[in-house]
């Protein structure tokens, strides 16, 4: 039986789990990063856009930063950071002061920030100059709806790049946004992204939405890792966690590796590791 002809991907700049996963995500792939609370799944989004934007100034260090198994892997031609209630100033200071210089600057030069918290808080209570709107008063017809300005975007900016949305929380929450809107949405941009031919991350908080919507949300989109704190035994103290919860060209390489799921931590020097593998059996 011949094989199937290989797939592009894309590093996700955790090298170990991408070293099980043949090298990175497959491109086209729209990737949950479900998450308990500060338990890895911002970190993830970092790693990857700050190594990846690394790479992209520096090719030749492409296995250092990225690792022997990413040596084939396609490096994006843009990385995109899309915000609903959070200012490029906020995720460069919590980068700058959780990494090293060099991924700060890196991410600082590379990285083309979107930040829809202008149209995201016009319907609310929150003044203008709080959500960054304060210079105008009237938007244009198709900037008066979040989920259109966001498709217009990336529309225009996701082909080839590595997009991440941060996050669907502040629309799965929103009064001003239907699920079943934001459903139909993610499964649109699930369907294009294969001719867009990059990665789409969407973060969002494990258990923020009921889990009838958060179900919805997952079965919208290619993948889905899930990033857990899990305590030991007779202990108070906690260990980060991540696995693949759903990702049909993934999971076939952990069964076969019979991993379960993969202990992290987030260290200033290299951004989200992977220090061991929790094995089946």
């Amino acid at each position: 039986m011949t094989m199937g002809t290989p797939v592009s991907r894309i590093p996700t700049g955790v090298a170990d789990f991408d070293s099980i996963i043949k090298g990175g995500l497959p491109i086209g792939s729209t990737v949950l990063l479900l998450g308990d609370l500060g338990a890895g799944q911002v970190e993830f989004s970092y790693t990857s856009a700050s190594k990846l934007a690394l790479v992209k100034e520096h090719p030749e260090s492409t296995t250092y930063f990225l690792g022997h198994a990413a040596k084939e892997g396609l490096i994006p031609q843009k990385i995109c950071y899309i915000t609903f209630s959070r200012s490029r100033e906020d995720i460069l200071q919590e980068i700058k002061v959780s990494f090293n210089s060099d991924f700060y600057e890196a991410f600082e030069r590379n990285v083309i920030f979107k930040d829809f918290s202008g149209i995201y808080f016009r319907k609310t209570l929150v003044p203008k100059s709080w959500g960054g709107d304060a210079s105008s008063i009237f938007l244009p017809p198709n900037e008066d709806n979040v989920l259109e300005a966001l498709v217009n975007f990336m529309d225009e900016n996701a082909p080839n790049s590595l997009v991440i949305i941060d996050s669907l929380t502040d629309l799965a929450v929103s009064a001003n946004i239907e699920i079943t809107d934001l459903v139909q949405v993610l499964r649109g941009m699930t369907r294009i992204a294969k001719q867009w031919n990059g990665i789409v991350y969407l973060i969002l908080t494990r258990d923020i939405v009921d889990e009838r919507k958060q179900r919805m949300i997952m079965d919208s989109v290619d993948g889905a890792l899930v990033f857990e704190w899990s305590k030991f035994a007779m202990s108070s103290k906690r260990q980060r966690y991540l696995y693949v919860e759903k990702f049909m060209s993934i999971l076939p390489h952990l069964d076969k590796e019979r991993i379960a799921r993969f202990a992290t931590v987030v260290t200033s020097e290299s951004g989200l590791v992977v220090i061991d593998t929790e094995r089946v059996g």
